[in-house]
C-alpha cells in the first residue's frame, strides 16, 4: 500500500540553544530528524525547548525530557531520532534514504570516540588514536564507496553522521586544537560535501553554540 502524504506540516521539537531559547540549537539528534525533514521536503513547524528550563507542556508530551520528539499520525507524541527517523522514512518515502544492511553502522563508532577523548583529561589513554581509528575505517569505505556512505546518493546513515562530524570538528578544534587529519581525504571531502548542503545550511546549530553545549560536560 503506498503511503499516504498529506500538506499538513509535521511538528517537531528540538533543543534550542543554551542561553538562547529563541535560537535553534545544538542537539545533534535533534539535527537529524531536521536533516531528514529536509532532504524529503517535508513541511515542519518546529517548536524550540529550553532543555534548563523545559515547559510544562513539553513535560506533558515528553516525560523524560527529551528530545526529538515528533507528533505522529494518531497525534501521539514520539521520542527517539531512529524512530522519528523510519517513521518518516515509512509515511514519505521519497526520496528513499535507506541505505543497505551491511553499510547501516558505518561510522556508529565515530560520536562515542569523539566524546571520549573530548572528555580526556588524559594524553595517554588512548583515546586520541581510537577516534583516528574509526575515522580511518570512514575514510577507506568512502574510497572504496564514496562519495557518500551509499555512493552517488545521500542515505539516512549520512544524515545522521553529519551532525556528530560538525560536533567533532567544532568542539575537537575548540576546546584540543585538534583536526581531522589531513591524510583521511576522502573524510574531509565528505565533512565538505555534507556541512555545504542546504540541508545542512539551513538546519545547523551556530558553532558557538555547539561549544557553549560542550563546555559543561568537558569542564565536568
Amino acid at each position: 500500500m503506498a503511503a499516504v502524504v498529506s500538506d499538513k506540516a509535521v511538528e517537531v521539537c528540538v533543543k534550542a540553544a543554551v542561553g538562547a531559547p529563541d535560537t535553534l540549537g545544538d542537539c545533534p539528534f535533534s539535527h537529524r530528524v531536521l536533516l531528514t525533514l529536509e532532504e524529503k521536503k517535508i513541511p515542519y513547524d518546529l517548536k524550540l525547548i529550553d532543555v534548563s528550563n523545559k515547559p510544562d507542556w513539553f513535560l506533558a508530551i515528553s516525560p523524560e525530557g527529551k528530545v526529538p520528539v515528533l507528533k505522529a499520525d494518531d497525534d501521539q507524541w514520539v521520542p527517539d531520532s531512529d524512530v522519528i527517523t523510519q517513521i518518516l522514512e515509512e509515511k514519505y518515502p521519497n526520496p528513499p534514504l535507506v541505505a543497505p544492511q551491511e553499510y547501516s553502522s558505518v561510522g556508529s563508532k565515530i560520536f562515542s570516540s569523539f566524546v571520549k577523548f573530548l572528555k580526556s583529561k588524559d594524553a595517554n589513554d588512548g583515546s586520541e588514536q581510537a577516534l583516528i581509528d574509526e575515522l580511518q575505517a570512514l575514510d577507506e569505505h568512502l574510497k572504496a564507496h564514496g562519495p557518500y556512505i551509499n555512493g552517488d546518493n545521500i542515505s539516512a546513515v549520512d544524515l545522521s553522521l553529519a551532525p556528530k562530524l560538525f560536533h567533532l570538528v567544532v568542539a575537537l578544534d575548540h576546546f584540543k586544537g585538534w583536526k581531522v587529519p589531513e591524510n583521511l581525504s576522502y573524510v574531509h571531502a565528505y565533512m565538505k560535501n555534507l556541512f555545504e548542503r542546504e540541508s545542512f545550511c539551513k538546519t545547523k546549530a551556530a558553532k558557538e553554540h555547539v561549544i557553549a553545549g560542550w563546555a559543561p560536560k568537558v569542564n565536568a
